[in-house]
């Protein structure tokens, strides 16, 4: 499969995880789709809570699945899609938890983000999303290595 077909499907992952998510009180879905090495792909969507704070954005339920089975060092690329005509991209927290992943994984972490309507997307990198870091490297940590 070529690069640029590898990210389309990638994509559409995350656009059909999108029809997955529980957004009764935004009603704004978002889905995300992350890429492991060896190429499988496991998905998240979103899931709002009555109380706001304790609802799960996409990505990180998307990241937290992965890392319940033991992989999170072996994330390579990430898509999200949502919105309608301009592409989403992750919150705060979430370039948080994708810091945390890309220095677990001991390199860069592909992140690509799309509308959810089928329309643009753009790809950023975690850098790029949240210049000024935190993460294990600065506690001195040294992320566990792949298993």
């Amino acid at each position: 499969m070529s690069m640029e077909a590898d990210v389309e499907s990638l994509i559409e992952a995350a656009r059909a995880a999108r029809g997955n998510a529980y957004a009764p009180y935004s009603r704004f879905a978002v889905g995300a789709a992350v890429r492991l090495a060896g190429g499988e792909i496991i998905v998240g969507a979103n899931f709002e809570n009555a109380s706001f704070g304790l609802s799960l954005c996409a990505e990180t339920v998307a990241v937290a699945a992965v890392n319940a089975q033991g992989r999170l060092a072996d994330i390579e690329a990430i898509a999200v899609a949502g919105g309608d005509a301009s592409p989403v991209t992750p919150c705060g927290r979430c370039r948080q938890i994708l810091n945390e992943a890309e220095q677990v994984a001991g390199r860069p972490i592909a992140i690509y983000c799309a509308a959810a309507d089928g329309g643009s997307f753009a790809h950023h990198s975690v850098t790029e999303l949240l210049p000024f870091s935190f993460g294990p490297n600065d506690l001195g940590l040294v992320p566990p290595s792949k298993s």
